[in-house]
């Protein structure tokens, strides 16, 4: 266990076999999972406010994240078309009137609330701190005495009595009296209810972490409390409502937050009961039950929500067979699935190749979904960014409970190349879907824009979904193993200062331009004398022959000196040494495997984490889909900024095929007429920030 606090969060004592949650008394702040006490993690997050940004890639992203998206988004949900904020005005009780928006609103309206807690954990925002207690003040109001709360019902019980009321007064005279009804919970799986509580939970545990308060914490345990009274009275229902079920991750990590094994028992239990859907389907991941999956199924986000609850799980009991499912997923999507980018869910819709005999009347629809292995188109590929967060948890989990840098790999290229890319680079507008291909040939509509929106209307998940996500991605910065080793698995310019038993204070400086240059410097700032540990610095898959400084002396790696992608130098620390890392930054081209058939012939571009994309306004007229690239292409790194925002575009000399349009054509003989052409590549988290534009990820390439 490598931090120690005074007594438990949200302090428990048994009493007459059951548990009654007390003030939580902290003695440090917790990360975002808690897995100091869990017995099957070997990893754990620093305490949520230890990490700060202080310039570069991350520093200008957080800074836009905090001054301008939050906000941006309060106004949105505070507007008409937001809904949310109204919808608790009138749950609450202070205002009148009917409830707008879809019916997972409630639980997008806490992610965005999560956010402003991570982020007021680093700045200590006044203002933000008043917009949090305003808007929990609403929560805690409208929540029912046993925790319920879905403000579609909540709102549909105030004006049924209300309704009523003025009923009973014009029949007063006759004598006719009205009944009350029932109470309307877990009518209809597709109400999301069990999404939104999950939601809830989470976020008042962020922002007790955050803010030391226990007012949405309270509403967290009397959510928690509501579904474990639920799974224990009615699971069957419960099973049944199991929809993108965040309410997994939300039991594990209110569970760290008490230690009241009453939770711990829900989660198991809910994993359990997915087997007693009646007519499941893959769609859900709950046509068989959980422990006979060995395949990554249907819907993405559905999917990659029940993996990350499922290793919350295993990390706090160990079940051998649970990390026989998760490894059997996570080898089907890493290895056959996913995209280049870390990207989830090829399918806007489809039938599920599982389960279903090829018989026509056993066919089941999916959507939003994975698809066959290797079945990973472009343009239509859906790719939700929903989907890809659910990815990275899901690695983050798997870290924690092996240790092995593979995991963050994926966590670092889901941030970088399938979030980042869910929000404009002025913090205000969201994509929905990211395509790895845009064209604007294609003759048919999709159902989502191809250009970022403020309010997405038909469905407002991912923007929220994606800033709680951005705004804690300092939170994965660095963990601490059970030995005390200190690892540092995303960098960027930022200070750590965090406390380890045995060792006492620490404090660490990283300076470096990362993503866009690889020499990455650690200053030890804060030690009180000498003491003796570790500090392993993560090496990417992509980097190659990586050099570290020790003690003034460099020293070449090879892949065969890497342990689990990381590289472990255990010394003698004193305030004022450095350990200096330099991993080369080389433009690279991938090719995909050949059964890819949407990628036979062409290729991606990346250079350090970054994966890059052709974008039609760097092509100066020139039609996208007649570029191809030279094999041995050669590219220049070149500093731009787009929308105000630095990065780094790549230079190269490409192949324009000078072909004739393709109307009314599908088939022609190979052009031979070709010109060299100079183009530009940026970032593939950048495209769409300069109007509507074509792009691709995948360019034919030229041997």
């Amino acid at each position: 266990m490598t931090y120690r606090m005074k007594s438990i969060i949200s302090c428990t004592a048994l009493f007459g076999g059951l548990w009654l949650a007390t003030t939580p008394v902290m003695a440090q702040q917790n990360g975002i999972t808690d897995t100091r006490n869990s017995k099957f993690a070997i990893m754990n997050s620093t305490p949520i406010s230890a990490v700060k940004w202080t310039e570069g890639f991350w520093g200008e992203r957080f800074g836009v994240l905090s001054n301008t998206s939050l906000k941006s988004m309060w106004e949105t949900w505070k507007s008409p078309d937001g809904h949310s904020y109204n919808n608790f005005l009138i749950a609450a009780g202070e205002k009148q009137g009917k409830r707008h928006g879809p019916p997972f609103h409630d639980g997008d309206f806490y992610k965005w609330l999560e956010a402003v807690a991570a982020v007021y954990a680093v700045n200590k925002d006044p203002e933000l701190e008043k917009i949090m207690d305003e808007v929990i003040r609403l929560i805690a109001k409208a929540q029912r005495p046993d925790g319920y709360l879905h403000t579609p019902v909540i709102i549909a019980e105030l004006n049924k009595k209300a309704a009523a009321a003025e009923e009973e007064k014009e029949n007063e005279a006759i004598g006719t009296k009205v009944g009350t009804g029932k109470d309307g919970a877990f009518g209809n799986r597709l109400n999301f209810e069990t999404y939104n509580l999950g939601h809830l939970i989470t976020a008042g545990i962020i922002h007790q972490r955050a803010t030391g308060k226990n007012t949405l914490f309270n509403c967290a345990v009397k959510a928690a409390d509501f579904l474990c009274s639920f799974y224990e009275n009615h699971p069957e229902d419960l099973a049944r409502n199991a929809v993108c079920p965040s309410h997994y991750m939300a039991m594990a990590e209110i569970y760290r937050a008490t230690g009241n094994p009453r939770y711990l028992k829900t989660a198991q239990g809910m994993i359990d009961i997915r087997g007693m859907v009646e007519n499941g389907t893959d769609d859900n991941q709950d046509r068989i039950p959980f422990r006979q999956q060995y395949n990554a199924m249907g819907h993405s986000v559905r999917a990659n929500y029940l993996y990350a609850g499922v290793a919350d799980l295993f990390l706090e009991q160990g079940e051998e067979q649970l990390m026989k499912n998760l490894t059997s997923i996570w080898d089907d999507i890493v290895y056959r699935k996913m995209y280049i980018n870390g990207a989830c869910g090829a399918l806007y819709d489809g039938t599920s190749p599982d389960g279903t005999d090829y018989k026509p009347d056993n066919i089941q629809k999916v959507h939003q979904s994975y698809g066959r292995p290797y079945q990973l188109p472009h343009s239509t590929a859906h790719n939700e960014t929903c989907a890809n967060i659910g990815n990275m948890l899901l690695n983050w989990r798997m870290f924690q409970a092996t240790g092995n840098g593979k995991y963050i790999d994926l966590v670092e290229n889901c941030f970088y190349n399938s979030i980042l890319c869910g929000i404009s680079l002025d913090g205000t507008k969201y994509f929905y879907t990211n395509p790895l291909r845009l064209s604007d040939e294609l003759p048919y509509k999709l159902r989502w824009s191809k250009e970022r929106e403020t309010y997405i209307k038909r469905c407002f998940c991912c923007p929220p979904n994606t800033l709680r996500t951005l705004c804690e991605a300092q939170d994965y910065a660095y963990s601490i193993g059970n030995d005390k080793t200190i690892y540092i698995n995303m960098y960027g310019a930022n200070t750590l200062n965090t406390t380890i038993e045995g060792i006492g204070e620490v404090g660490i400086t990283q300076e470096t331009d990362y993503p866009w240059d690889g020499k990455i410097k650690l200053t030890i700032n804060k030690l009180k004398g000498k003491k003796k540990f570790a500090i392993a610095l993560r090496i990417p898959e992509w980097a190659d022959e990586p050099a570290i400084c020790n003690e003034g002396h460099w020293d070449l790696m090879t892949k065969e000196g890497k342990d689990g992608n990381y590289i472990t130098t255990d010394r003698t620390w004193k305030k004022g040494d450095t350990l200096t890392i330099n991993l080369p930054m080389k433009t690279r081209l991938i090719e995909a495997n050949p059964l890819v058939e949407e990628c036979r012939g062409q290729v991606a571009v990346q250079r350090g984490p970054i994966i890059y994309c052709l974008e039609s306004n760097d092509l100066n007229g020139v039609d996208i889909d007649n570029i191809a690239l030279p094999v041995d292409a050669t590219f220049t790194p070149v500093e731009t900024t787009i929308e105000g925002s630095r990065m780094i575009a790549l230079e190269t000399e490409a192949v324009n095929r000078t072909e004739e349009p393709w109307t009314n054509t599908l088939y022609r003989p190979v052009s031979k007429d070709k010109q060299k052409v100079k183009i530009r590549l940026i970032p593939y988290y950048a495209w769409g920030n300069r109007g509507k534009s074509e792009m691709t990820v995948w360019i034919p390439v030229e041997y």
